[in-house]
């Protein structure tokens, strides 16, 4: 797979981007907020990738940070979400304001986005909000790993994996504590609660 580009940038059209790497120009399709964070033809850049095979065609598509990419491939995992409507979302919103939607259960603003239905949206919010709590989660204060080992303790006891991340969220105090602390901790809270 091919997990990044460094090179220069040929040419910007968006959707479609070229960036030389090597004397080889990889055509590569990428959302309006990526084009943004871009610098101007002829410079040196780092492109985030994802690549797509499909019978009849090998697609590349190219993010400006890894927070969208990993947005993105969270997006495929969706039922009928595919690439196009995944790259839609990425244009219409930020990773940050997404994230908010999904957690909120705003149907309503995510239907703003282009391609984006109601119940493709009601859909969005109930497949997507439990694996943005085990992102969130992962990225908890405490060493690293020690909030997703906590968290996949948890979902793993019968917890929904929400309810998991909030459980280990609301317990991680910002100061270093193994994944056993924070089970240990998160399951006193909630006998207590």
């Amino acid at each position: 797979m091919i997990g990044s580009l460094r090179g220069t940038i040929l040419a910007k059209r968006p959707p479609m981007l070229l960036v030389e790497v090597a004397g080889v120009g990889y055509e590569l399709e990428a959302p309006l907020s990526t084009f943004l964070a871009l610098p101007a033809v002829g410079a040196q850049v780092l492109i985030h990738t994802h690549l797509v095979v499909r019978d009849d065609a090998h697609l590349l598509y190219g993010f400006a940070g890894e927070d969208e990419r990993r947005l993105f491939r969270m997006l495929l995992k969706v039922n009928g979400v595919g690439p196009k409507l995944a790259l839609a979302v990425l244009s219409g919103s930020t990773v940050e304001a997404f994230a908010r939607c999904i957690a909120e259960g705003d149907a309503a603003q995510l239907t703003r986005l282009p391609g984006i239905g109601r119940k493709t949206a009601e859909r969005l919010i109930v497949e997507m909000r439990d694996r943005l709590a085990i992102e969130a989660a992962e990225t908890a204060p405490g060493p690293a790993g020690a909030a997703a080992e906590a968290t996949s303790a948890l979902i793993a006891l019968g917890y929904r994996p929400a309810e998991a991340g909030r459980m280990v969220r609301e317990v991680a105090s910002g100061e270093p504590a193994t994944a056993e602390d924070l089970i240990r901790r998160a399951l006193q809270r909630a006998l207590k609660g």
